[in-house]
């Protein structure tokens, strides 16, 4: 079914449109990712299908009376609201049908005008309908969840909103759209501020969901977990391409090259026409090349193709390091009575791309300190192979002096080796060129910063690259880029980034921090310690399934005596009952709940408005105990004798 649709839509500030004559389709269960590179019109083009900007052309339509929603940017919260109240407020449309429904009976109740009675008879049967098709009496589970699945303890729920961080803000914002699934989602960003466990629930959720979407993001995993089609904003115009990111970048790299070679094969047979033209312009051949500049007169010429490309990052030739570059064996260090980490072992050898990952402050920045000798360990020790010369690029890049032209900040003492034009070439290999080179580095965008601050660690012969969030501040290609030359570079890389895809392509040993607290070393990408994950999670759900089959054996086993059967039993949370009664309980109660749903069509209660609340009430509060029933149950299975 079509949701959205968006026709040769243009749009721009000055004299150059930033995009025109856009024009697409979106229908239900397509989850776009939205690609380009920053600066192409991403976020306007959003603001435009949102209705919060108007397009200079062209149209775009909701259709079929579908709902829009969009992930806004700016947190505005009434005072004294708490968090759960915030995002329950998601629901005010189904809160405001439950009490039009009580309204409705009330009138009912007083109505004696039979056709009068009728429609709000009519009226009541569509709103109860509604209210069950869209689960109304299960909304504080499902708000509960949510917030569960983006990170918020239950504890967090009664805080006034206005008490969370901005990051956390914006994480109720998310939570408020997933909540009221509107028919289109318009997703800016939505993973920022989250980490990965929080991200990979999100990826699951929205990847489940049967809604339009149009996601912007610059995670890479995150669009190859939630997308089935990918829209390339380039040259002021979409590009529709089905599948994920992956997929769109195979389907982008062969068009190009198709394109590519019909342009050339049309610049070869233009050619080979104006040549045979100015051979055969006179005497008897004369008309036949007349006909042919005819012919090339009406040819419909190709432009010749470009494609979205990062800049040509590459890191000089570096001194040869020992084999060994860095040695850890049992590191711990901590601040307090916790430790950040304890027990931390590996080696780092020479051409080695050591990924580290994990939430913020587990220790990660503190592990890269001590790998530097700018901090010490509380045990264990690095040790540091011959002819190492690590450089440090901090994710706050102050690296540079913000007041110096980038060419001075990037090359600060001038030698015989550096000439100005061979520091020129060193930053076009870094996508820095022209007049930018001049400019005070306060006045640089993130990403030039970022490309600098590598750029200056070349200059400084450094042969162990030392990188704390290094794609922060690249849009998709420089990414791109800066892991092909991260993969060619002759020296050792040390990375810690939050960017899986990014780890995926460059690491070959992995550091993970873990929520829990466990630091693990992989050897091999992201992908390698997902597999371990997996396996992980499977065996552990089998030995639990196993360990459940085996309590509920022994539990029906003759009892031998009190401390054999307490080695198997769990302790219990419920009063002793038999398992048979309690399934009676849960089957008494479905049926209770049945019951009630079907009394709420009836005369009997709609007539009385306060039949209508109590009744509602009953149906909230019966499925507020299944999930109890539904565990006392289960533990009466497993530890009955």
């Amino acid at each position: 079914m079509l949701l959205l649709s968006c026709s040769d839509v243009s749009r721009g500030y000055g004299a150059t449109p930033l995009f025109e004559g856009v024009t697409f389709e979106l229908h239900v269960g397509e989850r776009v990712g939205f690609v380009g590179p920053n600066g192409a019109g991403k976020t306007t083009l959003l603001k435009v299908l949102a209705g919060q900007d108007e397009p200079e052309t062209g149209k775009v339509q909701l259709h079929a009376g579908a709902r829009l929603g969009v992930l806004r940017q700016v947190a505005e919260f009434p005072p004294g609201r708490t968090l759960f109240q915030e995002a329950k407020s998601a629901f005010d449309e189904l809160m405001a049908t439950q009490h039009e429904l009580v309204e409705v009976a009330e009138l009912m109740a007083k109505c004696t005008d039979e056709a009068e009675e009728k429609r709000l008879h009519a009226r009541y049967d569509r709103l109860n309908e509604l209210l069950a098709s869209n689960d109304a009496y299960t909304l504080d589970h499902k708000v509960e969840d949510v917030l569960s699945g983006l990170g918020f303890a239950k504890q967090d729920f009664d805080r006034e909103i206005v008490s969370f961080s901005g990051g956390q803000q914006r994480r109720v914002l998310l939570a408020k759209l997933l909540l009221s699934a509107p028919d289109v989602m318009l997703l800016d960003e939505p993973s920022n501020h989250l980490d990965i466990d929080t991200t990979r629930w999100l990826e699951n959720y929205l990847a489940a969901q049967p809604q339009g979407m149009i996601v912007v993001s610059h995670d890479r995993y995150f669009l190859d977990k939630v997308t089935n089609k990918t829209f390339e904003l380039h040259d002021r115009q979409i590009t529709s391409y089905p599948g994920n990111f992956q997929q769109y970048v195979r389907l982008r790299d062969e068009r190009f090259e198709r394109q590519l070679k019909e342009y050339e094969a049309q610049r070869e047979y233009i050619g080979k026409q104006e040549e045979y033209i100015r051979r055969a312009h006179y005497g008897q051949l004369a008309k036949q090349a007349q006909s042919r500049v005819k012919a090339l007169d009406r040819l419909d010429r190709l432009d010749k193709p470009t494609k979205v490309s990062g800049p040509n990052i590459s890191f000089q030739d570096v001194t040869r390091s020992g084999d060994v570059v860095f040695q850890v064996d049992d590191l711990a260090k901590s601040f307090g009575p916790k430790p950040l980490f304890e027990g931390l072992s590996f080696p780092v050898k020479r051409g080695q791309r050591l990924g580290v990952m994990g939430p913020n402050g587990c220790g990660k920045t503190t592990l890269l300190k001590i790998l530097l000798g700018d901090e010490t360990p509380t045990a264990g020790e690095v040790r540091r192979g011959h002819l190492v010369f690590p450089g440090y690029l901090d994710q706050h890049l102050k690296l540079l002096p913000e007041d110096e032209p980038l060419m001075r900040a990037v090359w600060p003492e001038p030698d015989p080796q550096h000439t100005e034009q061979k520091m020129r070439d060193l930053l076009g290999r870094f996508g820095l060129h022209g007049e930018i080179v001049d400019r005070p580095v306060r006045q640089l965008s993130g990403g030039e910063r970022s490309r600098a601050a590598l750029a200056k660690l070349t200059v400084a012969g450094t042969n162990v690259l030392i990188l704390d969030e290094p794609t922060n501040h690249l849009d998709i290609w420089a990414c791109e880029s800066l892991e092909e030359a991260l993969k060619a570079y002759e020296g050792t890389c040390i990375c810690v980034s939050h960017d899986r895809y990014f780890l995926n392509r460059v690491a070959d040993l992995l550091v993970v921090f873990e929520p829990s607290g466990r630091v693990e070393v992989v050897y091999g990408n992201y992908d390698t310690y997902e597999l371990l994950r997996a396996g992980r999670l499977a065996a552990a759900k089998e030995q639990g399934t196993r360990g459940k089959e085996h309590e509920t054996a022994v539990s029906r086993e003759p009892k031998v005596s009190a401390d054999s059967t307490a080695k198997v039993k769990r302790k219990r949370k419920f009063p002793f009952r038999k398992a048979a009664d309690v399934e009676a309980d849960i089957a008494k109660l479905e049926a209770q709940i049945n019951e009630w749903e079907t009394a709420l069509t009836t005369p009997e209660v709609y007539r009385d408005s306060d039949k209508v609340k109590r009744t509602m009430a009953d149906i909230a509060a019966g499925r507020e105990r299944l999930p109890a029933l539904y565990e006392h149950w289960e533990e009466a299975v497993e530890l009955n004798g």
